[in-house]
C-alpha cells in the first residue's frame, strides 16, 4: 500500500501549489490563532481554490467554537476537518464532514478505546504530547506505543522529517504521514527542497516494505 502524505501548516499559495505538483495528497490549513501557521479565511480560500483535483484540503481546529468552524466551511473548499483538541466524538461528527481526530500520545492512551469512540473518523492522527502546544512542535514520540492493529487508519505525525520518514514507514506502516515543521525553512513557510526530499524518502520507504 502506498503511504499517503499530508503536509500541514501552509500559509502561501505558491508553496501549496508546488507541494501538490510534487504529489502531496493533502494540504493542511491551520485555523488556530496561537499557532504561527494560523491562516485567515481569505488566505485559506485562495490556497484551496488553486489546488488541482485529488488533492484534499484539511482544515485544522483546536477546541474551536461551532460558529467559527461553520464560517470557515462556508467560505473555504474544505474536504476534511482535523480536530486537534479535546473535542468529543459527537462534536466532531456534528458538522457532517469527514473528519480526522488527533490524539496526543502519552502514557495511558488506549487507541482501541479511542477508535471505538471516534468510530466514524476517517483516521486517527497520532502526534507527540506537549502540555504547552497543540502540534507542530517538531517532537517525536515513542512509536512503540502504537499497536500493530487499529480499527482506524493511522496517520503518523510528530517530528517527522525527510531524515526519518523512511524509518517511520518501515516501523509503523501507517496509512499516512503528516509533516509540518520538518519541511519548513521557517514556521509557516515550506522549503521546496525539503518537501521534495520527503516525497523521495516516502517512496523509498514504500518500495522497501
Amino acid at each position: 500500500m502506498r503511504t499517503r502524505v499530508k503536509i500541514c501548516g501552509f500559509t502561501q499559495v505558491e508553496n501549496a501549489v508546488v507541494a501538490a505538483k510534487m504529489g502531496v495528497d493533502a494540504i493542511g490549513l491551520v485555523f488556530y490563532r496561537p499557532s504561527p501557521r494560523n491562516v485567515q479565511i481569505d488566505q485559506a480560500a485562495a490556497i484551496a481554490k488553486v489546488l488541482p483535483a485529488f488533492v484534499s484540503v484539511v482544515a485544522l481546529f483546536v477546541d474551536e467554537q461551532r460558529r467559527v468552524i461553520e464560517q470557515v466551511l462556508e467560505q473555504v473548499a474544505v474536504d476534511v476537518i482535523q480536530f486537534h483538541g479535546d473535542e468529543s466524538a459527537e462534536y466532531c461528527r456534528s458538522f457532517g464532514k469527514p473528519y480526522i481526530k488527533a490524539i496526543a500520545m502519552r502514557q495511558g492512551v488506549d487507541l482501541k478505546v479511542l477508535a471505538e469512540q471516534y468510530h466514524d473518523a476517517t483516521g486517527l492522527l497520532l502526534d507527540a504530547y506537549d502540555s504547552k502546544a497543540k502540534g507542530g512542535t517538531g517532537s517525536c514520540f515513542n512509536w512503540d506505543m502504537i499497536p500493530e492493529q487499529c480499527a482506524l487508519p493511522i496517520i503518523l505525525a510528530g517530528g517527522l522529517t525527510p531524515a526519518n520518514a523512511r524509518q517511520a514507514i518501515q516501523q509503523v506502516r501507517p496509512y499516512a504521514l503528516d509533516v509540518s515543521s520538518g519541511v519548513e525553512s521557517e514556521k509557516g513557510i515550506k522549503d521546496v527542497d525539503k518537501m521534495a526530499a520527503l516525497i523521495k524518502e516516502v517512496n523509498a520507504g514504500d518500495r522497501s516494505n
